[in-house]
This record gives C-alpha cells, sequence and structure tokens, in this order.
C-alpha cells in the first residue's frame, strides 16, 4: 500500500492527537526534499518528518536518525525565521486527498500575530512542502520552487498566491452520505470491477484500499459496512505485510493481502520500519555524490585490466611450446634453407611424431630459432609480472567491492570517513578546503542486542571495521563475517555466546554484506584472538584461522526487532 489518502486521513488522527499546542524547537533540513520540524508537546520531543521525496513523500514521526547539514539550506533557514517557537494549532488534511495543512500561530517582530501554513502535498515526484501566509495566501518559500514551465496551473514560488492542486471532484469517503457505493455494488458483483469503480467515485483509495473495501463491503453487505470499513482508520491497527521478500504497510490488517504481519503500536513506528532501509539507501546515494561513480570506474578499469592480464598469462603459459620449437630447429638447421615460411619436422619430446614450425622468409635458420629462444624467454619473464599484476588487481576488485558494499549498507552519517578513507587510499582528490574545516566526529558501529540481551556491535565501514575488531572487541569476543563475500565485521560481545545469539548475529553479518538479498549465506564466526591484519593491508582487510561456519538467511523483520534494546 503506498500513503494513499485513506492512510493519509489515519495519520493526521495521529499527529493531532500528540502534537497540538505544541512549539517547534528545532528545524533542520538533512536531505534535499526532506525536513525534520521537531514538536515540544506534552514534555515530550517529536521529531517530525516531512517528505517531499518522489518516490518517498510522507509525514510522520520519525526516529530514525539523521545527518545534519554542517550549513543549513535556504528553505531551513526561511522555515526557521517563520516558525521557530510557532504553536500548532492543528494539522488538517484536504478532503481525502494527500495534502496535510499544519496551521501555526507566532508573534512576529512588532508582536502582533501572524497565522501561517505549511501545507505537504504528496504527490509523487510532484510532492512539495509550500510555507505560506494563512491570511493572505502569499507564498513565503517552497522546498522545491515550480514555476510556470512546469506548471501552468500554478506556480509555486516565493511572493505568488497559493494555489491548492485541482480538485479531482470525487466524493469523500469520511463525509459521503449519498451511498454512491451502494449502486456500484448491485452494478458491479466483481470485486476487481468493483474496486475499478470505488476508485472513480471516491476520493484518495490506491489499489489495494479499493480491493479490501470492495471485499469488506461484499462480505458485509448491510448499510453499515461501508462506514465501519472508514472507522478502522480512526483507530488504526498498523502492520506491515511481508511475502516473498516484498513488503507492504496498511493502517489495520487487510484481508485481501496475505503474507507475515507484523504489528506496530503507531503508524509512524510502521513508517520507520517500512522505509528504514529503502528511505536511507536513497539518502546515502544523494549524499554519496561522486562516491559511487569513482568506485564503480574504478571497478570497470580493474576489471578490463584482469581480463588483458588473465589474456596474457594464457600466452605466456605457451613459453614451453617456444622453447621445444627453437631447440627442433637448431637440431634440423641444415634441413631449414633461406625463403622458407613453414617447415615440418620430428618432434624428439613427442615420440618423433611431425610437428610443423612458422618461419620467417625475411632471416636466416639460425635466426628463426634464435627467434623462438627469445619468445619464450620473454613469455617466461611475463609470467611472473603477470602473476603479480593479477594478485594486485584482485586485491584492488576486492576492496573497491567492498566499498562499493559499505556504501549501499552505509548511514548517511558512516559516509564521511569512506570519503575520507577514499581519499587516503588515492581514489579521491583532497578537497583543501575541507581539510581546513574542522575533522568530522568519528562515527560508531550499529549497536543491537540479542533476545538474550547480549551486545552485538556491526562497522559500517572499513574504519569502524578496523576499530571495532582490532581496537575495541576483547580478545574473547566472538568476530563474524560473511564467506567470501564483502561486508560488515560483526562482534557479539561475550566469550561463550548461546546458539541463538550466535544464529542473530550470523543473520546481521548476513544482512549488512553484499549477499543482503540472497538466502543460504555461509558465515564464518571465530575468537578475535584469531583474528588478525597482514602488514601493509588496506583498511577493513583482515585474516583469520580456525573459524567454524553458520548458513542463515538475511531477515530485514529480525534486524529490526535486534535495533531494540
Amino acid at each position: 500500500m503506498s500513503f494513499d489518502g485513506s492512510f493519509t486521513h489515519a495519520m493526521v488522527h495521529e499527529l493531532n492527537d500528540l502534537l497540538t499546542s505544541g512549539r517547534i524547537t528545532k528545524i533542520h533540513q538533512p536531505y534535499e526534499n526532506e525536513v525534520i520540524i521537531t514538536f515540544r508537546a506534552n514534555r515530550k520531543n517529536y521529531p517530525v518528518l516531512l517528505s517531499a521525496h518522489p518516490n518517498y513523500a510522507r509525514v510522520q514521526i520519525t526516529n530514525i536518525p539523521y545527518a545534519n547539514p554542517a550549513v543549513p539550506t535556504n528553505f531551513a533557514m526561511m522555515l526557521r525565521k517563520y516558525l521557530d517557537g510557532a504553536i500548532l494549532n492543528n494539522i488538517h488534511q484536504v478532503e481525502n486527498d494527500r495534502i496535510i495543512n499544519f496551521s501555526f500561530s507566532k508573534r512576529n517582530e512588532l508582536g502582533d500575530t501572524e497565522e501561517l501554513l505549511l501545507a505537504v502535498e504528496i504527490m509523487g515526484r510532484r510532492s512539495n512542502i509550500v510555507l505560506l501566509n494563512n491570511t493572505t495566501k502569499v507564498i513565503l518559500d517552497t522546498i522545491k520552487h515550480i514555476n510556470a514551465d512546469q506548471n501552468r496551473y500554478r506556480l509555486l514560488l516565493p511572493g505568488a498566491t497559493y494555489i491548492t492542486p485541482p480538485s479531482q471532484n470525487k466524493l469523500n469517503p469520511f463525509t459521503d452520505t449519498s451511498q454512491a457505493y451502494a449502486k456500484a455494488l448491485t452494478e458491479f458483483p466483481n470485486q476487481e470491477v468493483l474496486a475499478n469503480e470505488l476508485r472513480r467515485i471516491y476520493q484518495g483509495l490506491n489499489k489495494d484500499t479499493s480491493l479490501e473495501l470492495a471485499n469488506y463491503l461484499h462480505q458485509h453487505n448491510d448499510n453499515n459496512a461501508f462506514n465501519e470499513f472508514f472507522a478502522k482508520f480512526d483507530q488504526p491497527q498498523p502492520v506491515m505485510i511481508t511475502k516473498k521478500q516484498k513488503s507492504s504497510f496498511t493502517a489495520f490488517p487487510y484481508a485481501t493481502l496475505d503474507g507475515k504481519e507484523h504489528s506496530f503500536s503507531t503508524l509512524s513506528e510502521l513508517l520507520d520500519a517500512f522505509y528504514v532501509a529503502r528511505a536511507q539507501h536513497d539518502r546515502v546515494l544523494q549524499k554519496a555524490g561522486n562516491l559511487v561513480h569513482v568506485v564503480k570506474n574504478d571497478l570497470k578499469k580493474n576489471r578490463t585490466k584482469l581480463k588483458k592480464l588473465n589474456q596474457t598469462l594464457t600466452s605466456s603459459e605457451q613459453a614451453d611450446g617456444y622453447k621445444i620449437k627453437g631447440e627442433i630447429l637448431t637440431t634440423y638447421l641444415n634441413k631449414i634453407k633461406r625463403g622458407m615460411t613453414t617447415i615440418t619436422l620430428p618432434n624428439f619430446y613427442d615420440d618423433n611424431r611431425d610437428i610443423k614450425i612458422s618461419l620467417s622468409n625475411q632471416i636466416s635458420p639460425s635466426q628463426n630459432a634464435q627467434k623462438y629462444f627469445k619468445k619464450y624467454q620473454k613469455a617466461k619473464n611475463a609470467v611472473h609480472f603477470v602473476s603479480e599484476q593479477l594478485t594486485k588487481t584482485k586485491e584492488e576488485i576486492n576492496y573497491l567491492d567492498n566499498i562499493m558494499t559499505q556504501i549501499e549498507l552505509a548511514n548517511p552519517q558512516d559516509l564521511d570517513e569512506i570519503r575520507e578513507e577514499l581519499e587516503k587510499e588515492g581514489y579521491l582528490k583532497v578537497n583543501q578546503k575541507k581539510r581546513k574545516q574542522k575533522r568530522p566526529q568519528v562515527s560508531k558501529p550499529e549497536t543491537f542486542y540479542a533476545s538474550d540481551g547480549t551486545q552485538i556491535s556491526v562497522g559500517k565501514n572499513d574504519t569502524q571495521n578496523d576499530r571495532l575488531t582490532l581496537k575495541t572487541a576483547k580478545k574473547t569476543d566472538i568476530w563474524l563475517h560473511t564467506q567470501k563475500i564483502p561486508g560488515s565485521h560483526v562482534i557479539i560481545h561475550d566469550a561463550n555466546p548461546s546458539e541463538q545469539t550466535l544464529t542473530e548475529a550470523a543473520t546481521l553479518a548476513a544482512y549488512f554484506s553484499k549477499a543482503q538479498q540472497s538466502a543460504h549465506v555461509p558465515v564464518d564466526y571465530v575468537a578475535v584472538k584469531r583474528v588478525h591484519k597482514p602488514n601493509g593491508a588496506k583498511p577493513g582487510l583482515v585474516i583469520y584461522e580456525g573459524q567454524n561456519t553458520l548458513i542463515v538467511d538475511p531477515d530485514e523483520q529480525l534486524v529490526n526487532e535486534l535495533k531494540k534494546d
């Protein structure tokens, strides 16, 4: 299910219960299309995420940590200017559309009360966040500026008059009393056809909700069924449904959706669990900037180099053949005449079977023999050189592959250390301006807790991995890593963990690896004292011995459960 109008209705209900009359204490814009506004209400702080992301637009209270930029954006500054310290009057949904209006009051510099509105429009790639004067409807700023070339119906620019998105001329299912559904139920007995008709009549229904409504109307064929269905959105029982590694979320359990259900106490907790991996991955790619481009380019170059080196090695392995031909020509020089291009002679290395040898008609017979000896020596020398280059190139590919995996698995705040590592290793040029800035705070490995309460640490980049394994962990702790697969270092802070804790830690190692979408992933585990770093090895690279191996399946739901201490 997407964040449709009916889910929006439930979310507005949840937010009003918690936030109304609250005061804004902090405003940040950690990502390009997302704002975090912290409300102080009922003696608690509530970080509210307002997202205009083209794929993950939503509004919710969030507990997912975010990386706040050192320099605030212009939009964040504008929000602080007008909304810092403002009192929230109410949160209102426009009909059953995906538009949520936050209404605020604040005294301006002259002491007069200003009525301000923050409109969050959840509309896919057209999603936006608009700050306006609620009295004059003049736009103060927007997170995305939309001019007349992009939208002829309305301008979304500072100074323009705010116009709500065009109405779809559909009925609001939460307030409609026409019972238009009854006629549709009579005319369209087929469930899918009825669902399509309900979406045509009513506002804010996506495919999943309309199918569930059609099913509910068929199952409860009475006058109250329609209202009963929509009343459930005011008393939600949030669930996430997972089937074949695909997940969806609903405000309450849908009979038409099958799969493993996981319940949550609030809609916001549900969305945090659903979007934690998806949104984080997208945020990481945004912040990663040229990291991904640089690593992918270097990987491509090294894989091309590896292919050429293997071809050279194959050619070099023919060295003995050149030597044999040179010796045969030397033995039978008297049978070779200048000007010949080929000759067939007995091969005394192969029971005197005939061997055909190519000759150059421009040089003497002895020079032809010497030519083969030179080829032999050149190929022999190449074998040693190529073998060394092959080893180095394979190490380079493994390292870059590991870095690529770390970027894909990283939290936004982990990327600074990855960038710094690539600068140290010479893959990126050092930005002299940034070098003069204050060194970024050292990030820490992510902490999880096994079912029995045992602490488990997971390194998310090479700096964290080295620090965790070689400095932080005790020698008796247990170290885990996917077998021959790029991934995180995992430490169980216990010398004798239970079988369940081992399995849970192995699942974390499999999930935070390149094999995250695979099944039956081998994970090695061994005491930290058996893990060593070779001299001169690249960051994150270690060797180990005496390990045992577990086969596990990555499990996102288990990972989320282990995050809670």
